[in-house]
């Protein structure tokens, strides 16, 4: 149990402070402002102090994340801050999360998936054209491996160069020059701004499959503290914890991470979890891809107490069948162990090893 901060509202009357550490980006105040007001709505005797935080990633602007190699780039300085218990949960973006979490760390809610597919975001003078539709030679902004491989494939005729930056500094970097000609970005970002009028069009998966955990949020909280975890875990959509428990467990087996191009598609129909999984050569040239599926329909609707022991890839959600989530888990161990018997590791082997050498 951490120690509890408690406030007064001058009328004797105690409050429980929760603590909620952050990045201090617009964007990530704005998911953590909104998971704070539902923590809000749903328990009106709290008092939340929200607590801004710069981490590694946001600090090193002019290196592509894939060359800085550190799995917890922006994670790093809040799970250090939990650990010390200057706060009581973290919000991230859950693409930013490792597959393993630090021992005694977990993540206590996965909320409801704003859209996980990306987004192109033309420059101004390019209004109305489509990657397809865009000159010969074209330059692309893009800080991802798995989006610039794909999409090197679909559209041969572009160049792709790497973007950093937060959402504000790379739509400038766009407007304000003429070095690219779009950008890729993550459609949930753009939206949770209010800047829907920004994208041109959203790429589906037959263009760009979308990264693990992409355009989902994450609750961190010590595995230890079982009245927080109690707390956030009605935060748990249970779609997306099946959605993201398969697809993080793909990526865990297929030893991934921002250094190689994985991309996932994962979809709910009629109580069955769909998953499609697949890695690239950087230049999109070399590709496996594959799709299985599993049922989740609700076997005796088990329910899990609140145990920090009971993990699937770093995901402790006790209101969402447990049947349920040892199903999206096994799919995303089989679907990787399918791909790695096809030659999955030897193509991601190489991508490294390139992207090492860069």
């Amino acid at each position: 149990m951490s120690e509890e901060a408690t406030s007064s509202d001058g009328n004797g009357k105690v409050s429980r402070v929760i603590r909620i550490g952050t990045r201090k980006s617009q964007l990530a105040r704005i998911q953590t402002d909104s998971v704070a007001d539902k923590l809000k709505q749903l328990y009106p005797e709290i008092d939340v102090e929200i607590i801004g935080m710069s981490t590694t990633g946001d600090k090193i602007l002019d290196t592509a994340l894939s060359k800085i190699g550190e799995k917890s780039l922006f994670t790093k300085e809040l799970e250090n801050a939990l650990e010390r218990n200057e706060v009581d949960l973290v919000v991230h973006s859950l693409k930013d999360l490792p597959t393993t979490l630090p021992p005694g760390f977990t993540i206590g809610a996965v909320l409801k998936r704003e859209n996980p597919h990306d987004a192109v975001v033309l420059h101004p003078k390019h209004m109305g054209k489509t990657l397809d539709t865009l000159p010969e030679n074209s330059v692309i902004g893009t800080s991802s491996l798995r989006r610039a491989a794909q999409l090197k494939k679909r559209f041969p005729h572009l160049d792709f160069k790497d973007i950093r930056g937060n959402l504000n500094t790379r739509l400038k970097k766009l407007d304000e020059k003429d070095d690219f000609a779009a950008i890729i970005l993550a459609a949930a970002g753009l939206r949770r701004m209010g800047w829907d009028n920004r994208i041109s069009h959203i790429l589906g998966p037959e263009d760009c499959m979308y990264a693990v955990g992409q355009g989902a949020l994450a609750v961190e909280v010590r595995a230890r503290d079982t009245d927080i975890l109690e707390m956030v875990s009605v935060l748990h959509d249970p779609d997306t914890v099946l959605r993201c428990i398969a697809e993080r467990a793909f990526l865990r087996q297929l030893e991934g991470g921002c250094s190689v191009p994985v991309a996932v598609n994962t979809e709910v129909k009629e109580a069955q979890l769909y998953l499609t999984g697949a890695v690239y050569s950087l230049d999109g040239s070399d590709s496996l891809k594959e799709t299985m599926q599993t049922s989740i329909a609700d076997a005796g609707k088990t329910l899990e107490e609140v145990d920090e022991r009971v993990q699937r890839v770093g995901v402790t959600a006790c209101k969402v069948s447990g049947g349920a989530q040892d199903n999206a888990e096994r799919l995303g161990i089989d679907l990787a162990n399918l791909l790695l018997s096809k030659g999955a590791k030897e193509i991601l082997t190489v991508a490294r090893q390139l992207n090492d050498a860069r």
